[in-house]
């Protein structure tokens, strides 16, 4: 099986800690997992004007098919302004509706409020249940606190167990789905 992570932000590098994260987690809990980190501040992915995918250019064509060569998926987002990063919405926008249909995506958040943890169920899951992903129950919001200010290196051991318990509930379903 191949877990593939998309860390969506532009700046900073909480996110792509959590889901790299979550990564690492998925391979220690099963080791035959392969797994590959898309962090999009490493790709220049065009804004999605409704065309083709042939339309765009190599890195654009190069996320979206990696995105839908994946067994199961991680989405991480910042929260800006109680909403996904626009550059996550930007990429999601250029898959077609059924990308996730029997693939878990599973989310992580970072942000520095604790009153935008429901933005992954109400907003990000949202989408994602649109492209007909499932959802884990155990999705995890992570607050600005809980990273070394200077590493941006996660420094909270029960961050790492909800973290551990996302990645285990995501394998436990994704195979649930491809033994059926």
């Amino acid at each position: 099986m191949k877990l593939v992570g998309v860390s969506g932000a532009l700046a900073g590098g909480k996110t792509a800690v959590a889901v790299e994260a979550v990564l690492a987690a998925a391979r220690v809990h099963d080791p035959t997992i392969k797994t590959e980190l898309i962090d999009l501040r490493e790709y220049d992915i065009e804004f999605a004007a409704g065309l083709p995918l042939s339309a765009y250019n190599e890195d654009t064509w190069n996320v979206v098919k990696k995105i839908q060569a994946a067994d199961f998926l991680v989405f991480g987002t910042p929260i800006y302004q109680a909403s996904l990063s626009g550059a996550l919405k930007n990429l999601l926008d250029h898959l077609p509706e059924y990308a996730f249909r029997n693939k878990v995506t599973g989310m992580v958040a970072t942000g520095w409020t604790n009153r935008h943890f429901l933005v992954l169920e109400y907003h990000l899951g949202s989408i994602l249940s649109y492209f007909k992903g499932l959802i884990p129950t155990g999705n995890v919001f992570i607050h600005n606190e809980a990273y070394d200010i200077e590493s941006d290196e996660l420094i909270d051991d029960r961050i790492y167990e909800r973290i551990g318990q996302l990645a285990e509930e995501m394998i436990y379903l994704q195979r649930g789905i491809m033994n059926r």
